[in-house]
């Protein structure tokens, strides 16, 4: 006997995620109970008992549906829990894996989505960690140094905006645009913003609920993260031939200042644009420790650095058409 279409789509890309997965369906399940929505878990292979870990809570739920994401990246996963169940739903609520919520978040989203009229709901997304890399790394993704203010990073009083990390969508605006480019591994979310936007689609900032994102916890895995986005970044640039805004624009040059510095054999100079960014973030991060007394976040400029060079490299290897796509660790 088949379901009755669910009124909302609870979508979560998932791999490798055994450590979270369970406790996230258990902290969902109730929001799905009242909102009438199905939860999607769309796996990309995981390996790692993330599995089993959902055939047990779908023994205990039928709401909860496993799908296969053979393409394993998230924008596919999105792509692949709309065309198979997306009939007869109004929303899709994309939840990451790797992420904290509150009880009621599904239940403010779509609350403000109604009283909006908005086609899209984004939220904050602020960022908290546990060990000395994790606390660092979120320091400088909390920060201006590490994220240029980016909105989507700090609390918002609920606002239009051009982008901002996807929660809530209504299923006919994401299949009128398309969903996500599959090309995507990175920045799908952007590039959909910037769709969507065209269509003449508008998007809110949510001022009443916002999602906790829990960072790399090596910097290797921070650094090829922010490959990926800066990859991501510019195939977004060379699809729709939009011009980087500044905050974009500034950690662009880390590359070039860092090959230029390979010519201070030549002559000093060579090297002090290195030695200017370098004096800037470490000092950033000394006097974060400091005004918060926290010495745990004293590497937070040794993360943003991480951040600015992964994106800088991902962004010019992308630009000039070199090297190949990574999974970020």
């Amino acid at each position: 006997m088949t379901q009755a279409p669910a009124a909302s789509l609870i979508v979560i890309p998932c791999l490798n995620e055994a450590t979270h997965i369970g406790a996230l369906l258990d902290q969902l399940c109730p929001a799905a109970e009242r909102l009438g929505a199905r939860i999607l878990v769309a796996d990309g292979g995981s390996t790692d008992g993330t599995l089993a870990i959902v055939g047990e809570r779908q023994k205990n739920d039928p709401r909860i549906i496993l799908l296969h994401n053979e393409r394993r990246i998230q924008s596919a996963a999105i792509n692949l829990a709309v065309s198979k169940f997306g009939e007869g739903a109004q929303y899709l609520i994309r939840i990451d894996a790797h992420g904290g919520y509150p009880d009621d978040y599904c239940d403010r989203l779509i609350e403000e989505a109604q009283a909006t009229g908005a086609d899209s709901v984004v939220v904050s997304m602020l960022t908290s960690g546990s060990g000395t890399v994790q606390k660092a790394a979120a320091a400088a993704q909390n920060s201006k140094l590490g994220t240029g203010g980016s909105k989507h990073r700090h609390l918002s009083a609920g606002e239009w905006v051009d982008h901002g990390h996807h929660a809530l969508m209504r299923i006919s605006a994401f299949q009128a645009v398309g969903g996500y480019d599959e090309t995507f591994s990175h920045n799908e979310d952007a590039e959909l913003d910037y769709r969507l936007r065209q269509a003449g689609y508008r998007i809110w900032m949510s001022g009443r609920t916002q999602m906790v994102y829990y960072p790399r916890t090596s910097l290797r895995g921070l650094y090829f993260q922010y490959l990926g986005y800066g990859r991501g970044r510019a195939k977004n640039v060379l699809k729709h031939r939009v011009i980087p805004k500044v905050r974009q624009m500034v950690p662009l040059a880390v590359f070039p200042v860092v090959l230029l510095a390979a010519f201070s054999f030549v002559h000093w100079i060579a090297a002090l644009p290195l030695l200017l960014w370098v004096a800037v973030c470490l000092g950033y991060g000394l006097v974060t420790a400091i005004s918060q007394r926290n010495a745990d976040i004293a590497l937070a400029g040794v993360s943003a650095m991480v951040m600015h060079f992964g994106w800088s490299v991902g962004f010019w290897l992308q630009l000039l058409g070199l090297g190949a796509w990574r999974r970020a660790a």
